[in-house]
């Protein structure tokens, strides 16, 4: 919208000068067109393959909508398109916002409980019920696109934005996306915030005049300790064979073709 009002603004500005020719036209300043970068659908999809690999050990993302499980994280059920957990509030939101758009719908009973565990790994009101209704609901076009929705408010959108900021192509959005996903938003020292603020402080952003992989090795550094501080022993596969793989194969433009390995998978995108 911004931008047609801009075009707008120029239509009338020649509309003036053509009324009052006695003052000649001067040329229209260069505009400069920033890359959509991740946010081309392309590579939005793209995206979505690589972060289900990681999340749900598949390329084919849409068929994460009714995955719930309790993977002992301590976060309680993680569930959904991108990792949504009963313990980190992201879930409850989803299903708050939903049921104020969908009252009645299958998860909206579980509310009181979704509020009492939110930030705890307990189960306490879900059992054994929660499960299978968050599966039913999957199945919902509205509960799908509602999922779509929070994940490109929560995460998506906030990454891509703050990638373009710092001068980052597609493959530096992505990274920051995937830190988004895992770390969540956050200031602590193991949250996104605090890793992009560890990372700044050994190298320099494009924005800032740095050099873009040379900052990117510094996030996926800082990245990688922050995983392991907060699940010491986790696998780290998703930095050091997927993102490390196309930064050193110099793929700033997250383009494929695209070959990389999770968990000791292998995946391709041709």
């Amino acid at each position: 919208m911004k931008r047609a009002a801009a075009l707008v603004c120029a239509a009338v500005a020649s509309t003036v000068y053509l009324l009052a020719p006695a003052q000649p036209a001067q040329p229209a300043p260069a505009v400069l067109v920033t890359p959509p970068g991740l946010a081309a659908p392309a590579q939005k999809e793209l995206a979505q393959q690589i972060v289900a690999t990681a999340e749900n050990g598949t390329l084919n993302w849409r068929a994460a909508y009714g995955y719930v499980e309790d993977i002992g994280d301590g976060q309680g059920y993680t569930a959904g398109l991108i990792g949504f957990c009963t313990g980190t509030h992201d879930l409850l939101t989803l299903v708050e916002d939903y049921t104020r758009a969908h009252p009645g719908n299958a998860l909206a009973r579980y509310l009181p409980a979704l509020r009492r565990v939110d930030g705890t790994a307990s189960h306490a009101g879900l059992d054994p019920g929660f499960p299978a209704a968050w599966r039913a609901e999957s199945t919902v076009p509205a509960f799908r696109a509602a999922q779509d929705a929070e994940r490109d408010r929560v995460y998506f959108d906030p990454a891509v934005h703050r990638g373009r900021a710092d001068g980052l192509g597609a493959l530096g959005q992505f990274i920051y996306y995937d830190a988004l996903v895992f770390h969540g938003p956050g200031t602590g020292p193991t949250s996104f915030d605090g890793i992009r603020a560890r990372a700044m402080q050994q190298a320099r952003t494009p924005a800032q005049g740095g050099d873009e992989a040379a900052y990117l090795n510094a996030f996926l550094d800082a990245r990688r300790r922050a995983m392991l501080t907060r699940h010491p022993g986790i696998d780290t596969s998703r930095v050091d064979t997927t993102q490390r793989r196309f930064l050193h194969e110099g793929n700033l433009d997250l383009r494929p073709p695209l070959q990389w390995q999770v968990y000791g998978e292998t995946y391709r995108v041709p």
